[in-house]
């Protein structure tokens, strides 16, 4: 289903005391203290390994090994290609890394 340089998004759920611009379905914790949200991370497919695993690569560089089957992967539509271009990172400037 994936393949190398696709460009994916992956909802990631993070805790603060104080959410970024990007995030969404924020509600506060059951102390009050903090806040869970999810945030959507704009990665692209750098492998496809044979046991279903899928190594994706951020902007920066950084890599994430995530089950291709994972609900909170999916790839990316059209118009957040489109949109969100420069959020996606580019494979060719990261093979350098």
């Amino acid at each position: 289903m994936y393949k190398v340089g696709q460009p994916v998004v992956y909802r990631l759920q993070k805790s603060s005391r104080q959410p970024g611009p990007r995030a969404v379905d924020v509600y506060p914790t059951p102390q009050g203290d903090d806040y869970v949200y999810h945030v959507e991370k704009h990665w692209v497919v750098a492998e496809v390994r044979d046991d279903g695993q899928l190594l994706l690569r951020t902007r920066r560089g950084k890599t994430h090994l995530v089950d291709a089957n994972d609900p909170r992967l999916r790839p990316a539509n059209w118009l957040e290609r489109l949109f969100y271009r420069h959020r996606f990172p580019r494979l060719e400037s990261l093979v350098r890394l």
